[in-house]
């Protein structure tokens, strides 16, 4: 017989209702309610909060709905403070009952204001170290890559700060204040191309112009990630026109704060080529799997007929180059400010020379340049010549793609807030939320050989940290027999 259903009425009292009851045992949020501890934001946050004044929402409740919003890709803290009471497995995670007040949309900007980006690091950190207690990070090497994040400005909101227009606007002050605010605060000024000192948005002054297909406002993001099960250990976010090369140091060492284990080797593509980088990683005892930059400069020359550096043959006893012509060039000058020696030939020799087309078009001949460390140079670039360097570059490619692909699950591509500390926010959240996948896919399979087993002894994560840091200064590896130096 066919059912019919009842007008619907609505209940008076609701009797053995249990919220819990109603969420799947394998429930996501279930799970990283049983793996993650929230409860250290009290210690965290503590000295944020003053004595008196209105009852804030718990720290841990904050911090739950700012993962909520990653972990969902919720559009917008509105968005998800009216989706929340529709969602009985949220209100789960967040403590909340049927009838608990859910509070306002405005309680998120204003505990970021407060907590500064520091405690979002710190949650970071924190999964990293549960990953790394779990046997999921190994720790020796590293694949390093940046990618870039589409700003939340509208290009039309670029203005030209060498022209009197702007300053035409009603909002002329405020904008010149927020403009003011970011040339004392930004710590990548230094870095930016004229280009983007004079084309300055008024929306995010932070974001800045990248042409890379079609010109936009954007950030960029610099990740480590280690090869065993491709845990993020190390992230770092900047302006979208910062090289990504001067990134490789800091997230070196970040990588061995955090893991607690040195790099051995790291690889990265030829941008991160460079001879700082690659002294850099001698001088610390890291094998450098990338190529060489200037190496891929002078095969880009050679495509146009004109000679690489590597065909002119040093001297080490006489100090001399010889080119392919079998003349001498002998040493010019020194250059302190990028440690380097030119190295020229003579006027009338180039002049003369039956070659002179596929080598130079300079009227004073051809100049060849060699490093001060040439020989320290030498040896770091024929290691990443080798057939392991090789594979791993390969490998570096969908790795890293994967990383920045999976991130894009969790709105990782494009900037939710306005400003730099906002969007270091977000990426700690986006690469906390990828390690607790990774951390939760492995919780029940064996683990082989874990490379770095790392037991907190104290809650507080930069006790734990300075602890760390004493054991590592009295560790001495040995890499190709030099002494290797700890990053600590």
């Amino acid at each position: 017989m066919m059912g019919v259903q009842e007008p619907e009425q609505e209940k008076l009292f609701y009797t053995n209702i249990k919220i819990a009851e109603r969420i799947r045992r394998d429930h996501p949020l279930r799970r990283i309610a049983a793996k993650v501890d929230f409860d250290f934001t009290y210690q965290e946050v503590a000295d944020r909060y003053g004595s008196n004044g209105n009852v804030s929402v718990p720290p841990p409740i904050v911090l739950k709905l700012m993962l909520l919003l990653i972990f969902y890709n919720v559009r917008s803290e509105r968005e998800l403070m009216s989706t929340l009471p529709e969602r009985l497995d949220w209100l789960w995670f967040l403590g909340y009952d049927l009838d608990t007040k859910i509070p306002d949309h405005s309680i998120l900007s204003k505990a970021r204001k407060r907590w500064g980006e520091e405690i979002f690091k710190s949650f970071f950190e924190r999964i990293v170290l549960q990953c790394v207690e779990a046997g999921l990070v190994d720790g020796s090497k590293i694949f390093v890559d940046s990618s870039l994040v589409e700003a939340d400005a509208s290009n039309n909101s670029v203005i030209d700060t060498q022209s009197l227009k702007h300053q035409l606007r009603k909002n002329y002050k405020e904008l010149k204040t927020r403009l003011e605010e970011r040339n004392e605060n930004s710590e990548w000024s230094g870095s930016y191309r004229s280009i983007n000192n004079r084309y300055i948005s008024g929306t995010d002054p932070d974001a800045t112009i990248v042409n890379r297909g079609k010109p936009d406002l954007c950030y960029q993001v610099h990740r480590a990630v280690d090869e065993a099960h491709e845990v993020i250990t190390a992230t770092e976010t900047t302006p979208g026109d910062v090289s990504e090369a001067n990134l490789m140091g800091e997230l070196l060492l970040r990588h061995s704060t955090t893991t607690c284990q040195d790099a051995v080797t790291v690889v990265a593509d030829s941008k991160y080529g460079t001879n700082d980088n690659f002294l850099a990683c001698f001088d610390m005892g890291i094998r450098a799997h990338m190529r060489d930059l200037r190496k891929c400069a002078a095969d880009r020359g050679a495509k146009r007929g004109i000679y690489p550096e590597t065909l002119f043959h040093y001297d080490k006893e006489r100090d001399i180059y010889i080119c392919p012509a079998g003349k001498e060039l002998r040493f010019k000058s020194i250059h302190q400010e990028r440690q380097s020696k030119d190295y020229g030939a003579r006027k009338k020799d180039c002049e003369n020379c039956e070659l002179r087309s596929r080598c130079t078009s300079n009227k004073m001949g051809r100049t060849v340049n060699r490093h001060l460390r040439q020989d320290d140079l030498d040896v770091m670039i024929e290691q990443s010549r080798r057939r392991i360097s090789k594979s791993d570059i390969k490998k570096r490619q969908s790795l890293m793609e994967r990383s920045f692909a999976r991130g894009k699950r969790y709105g990782f591509d494009r900037a939710r807030w306005r400003g730099l500390w906002k969007m270091r926010i977000q990426e700690y959240l986006t690469c906390a939320v990828q390690n607790i996948q990774v951390l939760l896919s492995r919780e029940n399979r064996p683990v082989k050989n874990p490379a770095v087993t790392v037991r907190v002894l104290e809650p507080s994560l930069s006790r734990a940290r300075s602890l760390f840091s004493i054991v590592l200064r009295q560790i001495r590896l040995t890499y190709i027999g030099r002494p290797f130096k700890c990053l600590a």
